[in-house]
């Protein structure tokens, strides 16, 4: 990894330079190397010297007044030779009485090197420029010193305080003042941190983007290797950076340094990766982000998108990991992200030819194999073919989980539950939220939910088991473990309490479908 003395090399170019008053002051025109312009300088030098090129150690910019170079061709082209074996920035030539204009054998040198060759029209004090840069890159060092040390410092405190991922990311963005990108070694997005609507706009062209800009650190984009004993699995990006290469590569060292350190804590590559999945499948299934705005990110974590079927899946009690195995393990596409406690989201890409429920079928019974677990829940929205009917299908998914999470016990379900078996309860799931259905629920069992602490802990689940049962009397005093009078006068102080007749069909369907939604609405 790069250390910090590496990366604090200068701040001020060539075309920099040439701007600052003083510089102007003396009529400064470029006579040589014009596109080589926006070369670091690293000191200024002022030398008379012919053999001054074994005295530089590479990035000054030489001034002169070349007298002891006039009259001697030679001397000229191997000045101009020898400061570019030395990797100087520039050279500088005041016109005066040794060279009263440019000398040819020195221009022609300077563009056949690639030297930015400058002469000074005006008489110039050469000791205001050297003053004038020197104090300039002083300034500038001290302040990538004093910036590496700030960021290095929150980094180090939010590690030690056990911070996400993500609050790393966030504090590097906000020092770099740009977005930010970490990918493993084949460009695919694990993190990203900077404003949302910047960092949409690096992801949505991403792979063709990251790989075309290969190792460069052009256009502010600026890149910083992870990985440690020998082994690279990933780097982050700076993407935009609008400081100086040598602060954006100090900046991207540090964010590196405090990465590394994070995964050597407990992190790893592949919880990252999780992370990623868990963030965006859940904007997904809220809904709080428009799915388009989505598709950018879908795609740079490595979702195939273009011409694919979608297949949301939710898992009841399932381990993210296991399920992600499984997934590798078929040769599948998708995202594995746990969605809450005890509930893990799949998205499925298919190839618009595979047979979805086919492959869905599939996956499910080697998810139960591996796990060993024969009553692993699966429920499944059906298929979409558009990105846009994802966070819906998501919803639906999870619905279904739910409402056969909460049904009753014994039901014999296929490997793969979709919404049509679970058919009264998945459509009260889908309408718990809705306000109309909460006032009928609320309307219906005012009588038992009116705060009285008996008639929700003994009476409630009484009707509960007694119309899941299909109002079985026997039964439900066999699982309440209660004698076959003791229902009875259970079920008339509910009755009384709710107004109805239970033994009458439809008001006895009125309740339970009240029941359930009072159910689904709790969770």
């Amino acid at each position: 990894m790069t250390t910090a003395s590496e990366t604090l090399e200068p701040a001020l170019s060539v075309r920099q330079v040439l701007t600052l008053d003083r510089v102007l002051a003396g009529e400064p025109e470029v006579v040589a190397g014009a596109s080589q312009l926006d070369r670091p300088v690293r000191w200024v030098h002022v030398a008379e010297a012919p053999d001054v090129g074994v005295m530089l150690t590479g990035g000054e910019m030489v001034l002169t007044t070349g007298v002891l170079l006039a009259g001697d061709e030679e001397a000229q082209a191997e000045y101009i030779r020898s400061l570019h074996r030395a990797e100087a920035s520039a050279v500088v030539l005041g016109l005066g009485r040794a060279f009263p204009t440019p000398p040819d054998v020195m221009r022609r040198a300077a563009e056949r090197c690639g030297l930015p060759m400058v002469v000074l029209h005006r008489p110039f004090p050469f000791a205001e420029l050297t003053e004038e840069v020197q104090s300039r890159l002083v300034r500038r060092k001290f302040a990538a010193v004093s910036l590496s040390e700030a960021v290095r410092t929150a980094l180090t405190g939010l590690i030690t305080a056990g911070a996400p991922l993500q609050r790393l990311l966030d504090e590097i963005a906000k020092h770099a003042g740009c977005p930010l990108v970490v990918t493993n070694l084949a460009h695919r997005v694990l993190a990203t941190a900077g404003e949302r609507s910047a960092v949409d706009d690096v992801l949505r062209d991403w792979e063709r983007i990251s790989r075309q800009a290969g190792g460069s650190e052009g256009d502010g984009w600026v890149r910083a290797e992870l990985g440690g004993r020998g082994e690279r699995w990933g780097r982050i990006v700076l993407c935009g950076y609008r400081g100086d290469t040598a602060t954006g590569r100090l900046l991207a060292d540090r964010a590196a340094e405090a990465l590394v350190l994070h995964r050597m804590l407990g992190g790893s590559a592949h919880s990252w990766e999780e992370q990623s999945a868990q963030s965006l499948l859940t904007d997904l299934v809220s809904g709080v982000v428009p799915a388009r705005q989505l598709l950018p990110r879908a795609r740079a974590a490595g979702l195939p998108v273009n011409r694919r079927t979608f297949v949301p899946l939710v898992v009841r009690d399932g381990d993210a990991a296991q399920l992600d195995r499984v997934l590798r393990m078929l040769g599948l596409s998708g995202l594995v992200a746990e969605l809450a406690e005890g509930a893990v989201a799949v998205l499925l890409s298919l190839a618009r030819d595979q047979d979805a429920a086919a492959l869905t079928a599939h996956f499910a019974t080697r998810l139960r194999s591996e796990s060993g677990v024969r009553k692993t829940v699966v429920a499944a929205a059906e298929p979409r073919t558009t990105w846009e009917e994802v966070p819906a299908a998501l919803r639906e998914a999870q619905h279904v989980a739910d409402a056969v999470a909460q049904s009753a016990t014994g039901l014999d379900l296929p490997v793969v539950v979709r919404l049509r078996d679970v058919h009264l309860r998945g459509l009260i799931r889908l309408l718990r939220d809705d306000p109309q259905v909460q006032a009928f629920a609320e309307r219906e069992l005012d009588g038992l939910l009116c705060g009285d602490r008996h008639a929700e802990q003994d009476l409630l689940p009484v009707l509960r088991t007694y119309l899941a049962t299909g109002r079985n009397k026997s039964h439900t005093a066999q699982l309440h473990h209660v004698s076959r009078p003791a229902l009875y006068r259970r079920l008339e102080a509910i009755e009384a309490r709710l107004g109805v007749d239970l033994d009458d069909f439809e008001q006895a369907a009125s309740v339970h479908i009240a029941l359930l939604a009072h159910d689904a609405q709790q969770g």
